[in-house]
């Protein structure tokens, strides 16, 4: 089955993995006010001389990212691991808001890089063009 991609503009294959995020991107566009031209699909990084994938980025105005978006698929937890795996990613990303779902489950932290610490949010911000 294929579902239709807004960011990539093309049908693509329903994992269980691509229903949650298709859910976050439709989420982040309609609910919390994130700009598709600014929102990133799977943008490969680099982490310990290996090639990663992200599952979603979101940029700010000025097109540094804001928001690293972790999905898994339903019948995975939302655990201490994959936190890990999200925070991992981050330190080559940078980005201040990390949101982790599985589609049932979700987190949503701000990321005090200075602190060396976390902020569980209630929900995820709505989008203000900046890091600030």
């Amino acid at each position: 089955m294929l579902i239709w991609d807004v960011l990539r503009r093309r049908n693509v294959v329903l994992t269980p993995e691509e229903w949650v995020r298709q859910h976050v991107v439709h989420y982040l566009i309609n609910h919390r006010g994130y700009p598709k031209g600014l929102l990133s699909l799977e943008r490969g990084h680099r982490y310990n001389q290996r090639q990663k994938r992200t599952d979603l980025i979101a940029l700010d105005a000025a097109g540094r990212p804001l928001l690293l978006v972790e999905c898994k698929r339903p019948t995975v937890p939302i655990t201490a691991a994959v936190a890990m795996q999200a925070a991992t990613y981050n330190q080559t990303i940078g980005a201040p808001l990390l949101l982790l779902t599985n589609g049932l489950q979700h987190f949503c932290w701000r990321v005090h890089f200075e602190a060396r610490s976390n902020e569980q949010l209630a929900e995820v911000p709505w989008y203000s063009g900046s890091i600030e």
